[in-house]
């Protein structure tokens, strides 16, 4: 049973910085499950607001569902008890609901509900995909808004009216009119999450919107750094998110944006270049080469010199 209620849980989220671990492989690309562990109990160190474990950047896409069981359950384990976990839960319906109960045995604070898997959706089949998971489980439910799952107001606003544990819009589309209407629309009753790519680049425009968190991908490898530009950003000094994009979040997209899927390759890549190997990335990723892992590498000193 989680140790936060739902309300509790969405003010905790909504307070602080987010990350997604990675999910750290062997040679062979089998679960470490010693390193990620001590990953977790890495980051848990810092003032995070919570931790989502086997999510994009942890590779959620390319775990079995007994892989992603004993990633939570680790994670759940290993974090302190004052950071909630979050589960992922996708695919079909049916699928998301086994992943939900899954959680809710390993421990897991709550779920991040991803788009379902390859179809599109009407507004009504996404309103009784979030329900059957809501209805299914005690935990908390995120949903993610992104590719084939785009949420209107009117959806979220009846399924926030029909479930309690429903607590969270994570936005990975970026359309920031469609933002500004599920705001208006609901308000408080829900935490707002970025949730784009390298979502620091958006972090001030979506504070304005009401999005008060983020979930950070830089973490995992330069957790100062990413802590320093989040309060920044909470404190609304322009001046230096702007230095901070200029100097590391931009020349750390560019790389991201060599070639596709380099979202999490270019992380992973951030994590043997800080001494935290978590090990290759799975299939279709690829990683990163040498040249650029040079230029990654310069942009890690660039950090540095900015959380000195």
């Amino acid at each position: 049973m989680s140790a936060f209620t739902p309300t509790e849980l969405a003010e905790q989220l909504g307070s602080g910085l987010l990350s997604f671990p990675v999910t750290h492989f062997t040679g062979d690309l089998a679960f470490d499950e010693p390193a990620y562990r001590e990953n977790i109990v890495r980051l848990g160190k810092y003032e995070v607001a919570g931790l989502f474990a086997a999510g994009g950047t942890g590779e959620f896409f390319s775990l079995t569902p007994k892989e992603v069981a004993q990633v939570v359950r680790a994670a759940t384990e290993s974090a302190p008890e004052s950071t909630p976990i979050l589960a992922p839960a996708g695919y079909g319906t049916a699928q998301a609901i086994e992943m939900a109960r899954d959680a809710e045995a390993a421990g897991a604070d709550g779920l991040l509900l991803f788009p379902p898997y390859l179809t599109e959706s009407s507004a009504h089949g996404l309103r009784d995909h979030v329900r059957a998971v809501c209805e299914a489980t005690s935990l908390s439910v995120v949903v993610y808004g992104r590719a084939n799952a785009v949420y209107t107001p009117e959806t979220l606003a009846e399924l926030a009216d029909a479930h309690s544990n429903l607590i969270g819009y994570k936005d990975g589309i970026g359309d920031l009119e469609a933002i500004t209407r599920i705001h208006s629309r609901l308000g408080d009753r829900l935490v707002y999450i970025g949730g784009l790519p390298t979502a620091e680049t958006f972090a001030l425009p979506y504070l304005e919107l009401g999005v008060t968190t983020y979930s950070s991908a830089i973490f995992n490898f330069l957790p100062e750094f990413a802590l320093s530009f989040y309060g920044a950003v909470r404190a609304g000094d322009r001046g230096i998110v702007r230095r901070l994009l200029d100097e590391v979040v931009l020349p750390y997209t560019a790389i991201r944006d060599r070639k596709a899927g380099y979202a999490v390759s270019v992380v992973k890549a951030g994590m043997k270049l800080t001494g935290h190997d978590a090990g290759p990335v799975r299939p279709p990723l690829t990683d990163l080469d040498d040249t650029e892992m040079a230029l990654l590498n310069e942009v890690v000193e660039a950090s540095r010199s900015r959380t000195a």
